[in-house]
């Protein structure tokens, strides 16, 4: 009997878990895979048919949504990144018994809600705002210079809320590097910028793999800055699929496109993975 209760408890301990996952992950997945194979209307209702034309007939349809998305994330992931590593950098390294304060300071602007920062980034980047406003007045921008609705603007509020996804990781990954490691590659004559390069930013590496793919993930699936900054232009595949779904009730067109989002991040998740090299962010983790 002994026996037996030890061979079930780590199922049992692992139990909660498992069924956490299964009632808010795998159910609601199926269901969106059964809702893309579907056919109908939103006045009669919708039958399984196993319609599988709508993958290939959104794919086509909204191709350049798909790939504007993708583009979006990688320049917003790849600009967080340029900004937050010094920031983590100097917090890890410089930032004394202040670390704490710094952190907060990050954090700070996102206990303010998601949407209302989107505004306020309206708000600053509006033609006759603070900031561009300000410059046209002076005479160093012409009149006819406008920022929203453009690429720049929805791709600057991507990276400012997504800042924190990056510049955390990166932090605890830094500040968990051996100083000593550190001063031994200055004792062997190594410049600070050799250092840097050959010590510092390898050991880092797992901060910049679940950085990146916390950003990069969040960025493709957004849509509210697409739609406060953004205009028909820079339409995102968020923006179809909210369409699809809350307004047109087209459910097998919202949930086809969310599946194959889904596929696509999965493939260049596993992508980036191989390309970045497990077996190093394993030893920069140990």
């Amino acid at each position: 009997m002994t026996a037996i209760r030890r061979r079930l408890t780590p199922y049992g301990l692992a139990l909660p878990g498992g069924a956490w996952l299964a009632i808010f992950f795998v159910v609601p997945l199926i269901t969106v895979l059964s809702l893309a194979l579907q056919t109908g209307n939103p006045d009669t209702g919708y039958t399984l048919t196993w319609n599988f034309g709508e993958f290939s007939n959104v794919l086509s349809q909204y191709h350049t949504q798909f790939l504007r998305s993708f583009e979006y994330g990688a320049i917003s992931t790849a600009i967080a990144f340029v900004v937050a590593y010094p920031m983590a950098y100097w917090i890890a390294f410089h930032g004394g018994r202040h670390k704490s304060t710094y952190l907060f300071i990050i954090l700070l602007p996102f206990f303010v809600s998601f949407v209302i920062r989107t505004l306020a980034w309206q708000f600053i980047l509006s033609d006759n705002g603070i900031v561009l406003g300000t410059l046209k007045n002076i005479g160093i921008l012409p009149s006819s210079v406008h920022v929203l609705s453009t690429p720049f603007a929805v791709i600057a509020g991507l990276t400012y809320n997504a800042l924190p996804f990056m510049a955390l990781p990166l932090y605890v990954s830094i500040e968990k590097i051996d100083r000593g490691v550190v001063r031994a590659a200055e004792d062997l004559y190594a410049s600070s910028t050799a250092a840097f390069v050959r010590v510092v930013l390898p050991l880092s590496s797992a901060g910049i793999f679940a950085g990146s793919l916390l950003v990069f993930v969040t960025n493709v699936g957004d849509y509210v800055n697409a739609s406060i900054l953004g205009g028909p232009g820079t339409t995102m595949i968020g923006n179809v699929i909210e369409t699809s779904y809350l307004e047109n009730l087209d459910y097998p067109t919202a949930s086809a496109l969310s599946s194959i989002l889904m596929a696509a991040l999965l493939i260049v998740i596993w992508l980036y993975a191989r390309s970045f090299g497990t077996s190093a962010v394993e030893e920069a983790v140990t």
